[in-house]
């Protein structure tokens, strides 16, 4: 019998590991090839070393989810899913993916995107041994609670996952957190990018000093405090914030427009600036800030944001850009980004799949998640090795 050796993967008497499957949308597919080519790749390296003679070409399970000229769509799953450990992959945020509908081509929207994840639950018919679902961006995650009559989205969708029969979420940096208490039950895993994103960060910019002299972390708003005090408490330098003032008798586009950023803490002047939110959306809030602390006497700003989405195009960070407003965007690959995007020279990417791979792998042993939700150890070992200060 083979003993359980493998660093990763844990491999049984036939040979063979567990019955770890990736079921993506269409949305998500180029993430989970990415996903897939890590498992393979680990997997068949471990066999190897152990001895077995078991290889796998791929941890993808092929499905679709095709559309009537009516728009109505339907979930189909071509391999057998009976006992896998199945962990489906879905990318609300993918706006790229089209349908056809009475002749017309149409994008998906994040309510496509969640349909047809719940349409792909419902073809696996209960065979698989434990249902998994890896949501990076949150469908509804901005519509979290309610102020008036208004719906609560995200709760909703998760008490629906929950009734369908899956054990686990999993996500990136949730608007809110507090809305895994509509599942008390479930399983919840909010996971951060906090160590790809400074990894992206000092490889580009080599010269960065993360000392209180020269670096200063600054939160947006009140909202994105606890993401800034992460980064402030672990790099052990200042932390600064930008205070928004509304308008709350005036409604555009959904919400209350902003009067005013106020800003409170130390002077800026003469340090780098790092700003770090789990979304940029138009963008106006942010270039707004970036503007005042310019202004303030600040050097360079990096501005990061876990979804970088940019829903009103880049040509106004590309003119700030220019202005000097700004030095870098830092981001990560876990909703897509549109080439316009990842061309742009201040863009800077923050790549994400390996550490899917891995939550993926834990999970499917039932390790530990500890080290992957806090990377707080992995972050001063990476300023350590490259002999940086702060």
């Amino acid at each position: 019998m083979t003993a359980n050796l493998g660093k990763i993967f844990k491999f049984d008497s036939n040979g063979e590991a567990s019955n770890l499957a990736i079921l993506p949308t269409e949305g998500a597919r180029d993430l989970a090839k990415m996903v897939d080519a890590h498992l393979v790749k680990w997997y068949n390296a471990e066999a190897e070393m152990l001895g077995e003679e078991v290889r796998r070409d791929t941890f993808l399970i092929d499905s679709k989810c095709p559309r009537f000229t009516t728009g109505d769509g339907k979930g189909i799953i071509n391999d057998s899913v009976r006992g896998k450990d199945l962990y489906l992959i879905c990318d609300v945020g993918n706006y790229n993916i089209e349908y056809n509908m009475f002749g017309v081509n149409n994008r998906m929207s994040p309510d496509d995107h969640y349909a047809d994840l719940k349409r792909l639950i419902s073809a696996n018919a209960g065979k698989a041994k434990r249902m998994t679902v890896v949501m990076p961006i949150l469908y509804g995650g901005r519509q979290h609670r309610r102020n008036s009559r208004e719906s609560l989205d995200c709760a909703q969708m998760l008490r629906e996952l929950e009734i369908m029969g899956v054990s686990d979420i999993i996500t990136f940096d949730a608007h809110d957190p507090r809305v895994q208490n509509a599942i008390p039950e479930l399983g919840f895993d909010n996971f951060q990018a906090s160590y790809q994103i400074l990894k992206a960060l000092l490889k580009k910019f080599p010269d960065v000093n993360f000392n209180k002299d020269n670096f200063m972390i600054v939160s947006p708003d009140e909202g994105a405090m606890s993401r800034n005090i992460y980064y402030s408490s672990v790099l052990g330098i200042d932390l600064g914030m930008f205070y928004k003032r509304r308008d709350y008798a005036t409604i555009i586009n959904g919400r209350n427009p902003i009067v005013n950023h106020e800003y409170i803490g130390n002077d800026v002047k003469g340090k780098d600036i790092f700003v770090a939110d789990d979304i940029i959306a138009t963008g106006d809030s942010v270039l707004h800030l970036c503007k005042e602390l310019k202004e303030k006497g600040c050097r360079n700003i990096f501005l990061a944001a876990t979804f970088a989405l940019f829903t009103e195009g880049v040509e106004k960070f590309n003119k700030a850009y220019a202005d000097g407003l700004f030095t870098a965007v830092l981001s990560t690959n876990l909703t897509y980004t549109s080439p316009d995007v990842t061309a742009c020279e201040w863009f800077v990417g923050a790549e994400m799949s390996k550490f899917i791979a891995h939550i993926v792998t834990a999970c499917a042993h039932d390790n530990s998640l500890s080290t992957l939700l806090d990377p707080h150890d992995k972050i001063l070992d990476m300023l350590v090795a490259s002999g940086r200060k702060y």
